[in-house]
């Protein structure tokens, strides 16, 4: 090839790579890519009913011990069994009553000979009074009748008191009911022997029943009498009750006390039985998002917020209590905040983010449960 048509040659490879160049120069930096697809929720305030959560035994409020007063009779008839309902005054056992009704009648006929005693012995420290004023028998006579007729019903009072004793010990052969309540547990068969250290049945005093929970010493600080509570039992049946005394002393070991909530309707709960529950603290308000806006990292709790530019900010918040899907938000966040609703585990501090809608309603009412 000649000098000539080399030359051209090269420039011709000039120009190209020249225009290339330039060509590459003109066009535009590709759009940066949103990391992910969110949506966000403003942080609303709602009403919180604040509460403790805790587990204890449901227990009688009042568990009464009939036994017997008297010993050494035999059991005639029980008429009750485990679960009656009994009024107070019912006679729940029967007792063989023939040997004090025999040492009743002895009384009787003891009281009757010593009144009639009294009345002889009255009479004739009468006549002999009379006597001794017109001086006919000695003023001493008159006051040995006058004493002899003082330990005649000093006698009959006696005799009277002993009447009085064994008609309450045949009183005592029917043990009746103390109390209105259901029977809690029976010890005590017909034939049976009874002493009077005998415990026969258990009487739960008025059918009711308490929740005795174990509370921390924090919690425990926030709870006073009268505070509503919900227990429910192994079946998942929910009671409701109100706390009726609050434990003034703690276990020094554990650090605990316990909180006794009564229960009047009791319905399916026993005695004995384990019930979880929540104490209502009371209402107040809270600013809440939802459980999935919130990350956690490291033990600590974190949400996104999206800014006008449209990339994801990390904010670490504290939070109080969940209320149901919601929790409550103490620091880090304000109303006016737009949360990334979930998600938000993907996204790291400053990623690009495309919003897709935003939840504006307001957070309903809900209930806090403090652990």
């Amino acid at each position: 090839m000649s000098p000539a048509a080399l030359y051209r040659a090269a420039l011709a490879c000039a120009l190209a790579a020249g225009l290339g160049a330039c060509s590459q120069a003109a066009e535009p930096a590709p759009a940066p890519i949103p990391s992910l697809t969110v949506e966000t929720v403003a942080p609303r305030v709602g009403e919180l009913t604040r509460e403790v959560t805790a587990s204890g035994s449901i227990a009688a409020w009042e568990e009464i011990a009939v036994g017997a007063e008297v010993s050494g009779l035999r059991v005639t008839e029980v008429t009750v069994e485990v679960g009656d309902t009994v009024r107070r005054g019912d006679v729940l056992v029967r007792l063989d009553a023939r040997t004090l009704r025999a040492k009743a009648s002895q009384s009787q006929a003891a009281v009757a000979q010593a009144q009639a005693n009294a009345e002889v012995a009255q009479k004739r420290a009468k006549r002999i009074r009379e006597l001794a004023a017109k001086h006919f028998v000695s003023a001493q006579d008159a006051d040995e009748a006058a004493g002899d007729a003082l330990s005649a019903d000093a006698q009959l009072r006696t005799m009277r008191s002993a009447l009085e004793a064994a008609q309450v010990e045949l009183e005592f052969t029917q043990i009746r009911a103390p109390h209105d309540g259901v029977i809690s547990a029976r010890d005590v068969q017909p034939g049976q022997v009874v002493g009077s250290d005998s415990e026969l049945l258990k009487l739960i005093r008025d059918h009711r029943l308490e929740w005795r929970a174990e509370l921390a010493e924090a919690d425990l600080t926030r709870v006073a009498p009268g505070m509503p509570v919900r227990v429910s039992g192994p079946n998942g049946a929910t009671v409701e009750g109100r706390v009726r005394q609050v434990s003034p002393a703690l276990d020094t070991r554990r650090r605990t006390g316990v909180v006794y909530a009564d229960l009047p309707a009791p319905g399916p709960l026993r005695a004995g039985m384990f019930g979880s529950g929540a104490i209502a603290l009371g209402r107040e308000p809270g600013l809440l998002i939802p459980l999935d806006a919130v990350v956690r990292r490291d033990g600590r709790a974190y949400a996104f917020v999206v800014g006008n530019d449209h990339r994801a900010r990390e904010r670490r918040i504290r939070t109080a209590a969940v209320a149901g899907a919601y929790v409550d938000v103490r620091e880090g966040l304000q109303a006016g905040d737009r949360v990334i609703a979930s998600g938000a585990g993907f996204l790291g501090d400053g990623d690009l983010v495309r919003v897709a809608a935003s939840d504006s309603a307001a957070a309903p009412a809900a209930t806090a449960r403090e652990k």
